[in-house]
């Protein structure tokens, strides 16, 4: 099995479980105060549940195929272990502007694996600018994708209210290209997966 199937497997699981049972969802999701006192693992454990099954899908599917891609381009560098904490430390990455920003709101929530994905569709985005994404069935290349998902996220964020962490999704996507650029950096890597 590969790291990505894998990731799925284990977020997809993780999510029923905590759907099952509300304690589990409660004790991984990210809250702030829980930070504070010292629960650590709601930095990366929120990224191992969503808030339905649409919310799942979507991240998993997203995942899936661009994963599959960045998987195949980073493991012969950084090994199926170093993909493994490309993708946590996609989730770290994403969440930790949102801690600093609410770490003394005991209301704010956050949950979903959105910032490591990000980190991987703008890794990916980062190789195969000019590569085709299907969004609602229109092709549109992946470099326009990204200015326009940047875009929105902005606006987004700044409007609020619609109970969706923008600024993982930028963060997340900030940290995967990032990333991709010191490795090609270290790496003499060249710009296509």
């Amino acid at each position: 099995m590969g790291m990505t199937l894998f990731l799925v497997v284990v977020t997809t699981t993780v999510s029923v479980l905590a759907w099952m049972w509300p304690r589990l969802f409660d004790a991984l999701i990210y809250w702030p105060p829980g930070v504070t006192r010292g629960q650590w693992w709601r930095l990366l454990s929120h990224g191992f549940i969503h808030a339905d099954s649409t919310h799942l899908l979507f991240n998993m599917i997203t995942l899936y195929f661009f994963g599959t891609v960045m998987e195949l381009v980073l493991t012969p560098h950084i090994g199926q272990g170093g993909f493994i904490l490309f993708y946590l430390s996609g989730l770290l990455m994403a969440i930790l502007p949102t801690h600093l920003r609410h770490r003394h709101d005991t209301r704010f929530y956050s949950l979903g694996a959105s910032g490591a994905v990000s980190a991987m569709l703008f890794a990916y985005i980062l190789l195969r600018p000019w590569s085709l994404l299907f969004v609602f069935f229109v092709p549109v290349p992946a470099i326009v994708f990204a200015v326009l998902y940047v875009i929105y996220s902005f606006r987004a964020q700044r409007r609020g209210g619609d109970n969706i962490n923008h600024s993982a999704h930028l963060w997340g996507g900030g940290w995967g290209v990032a990333f991709m650029l010191v490795l090609m950096a270290l790496n003499g890597m060249e710009g296509v997966a």
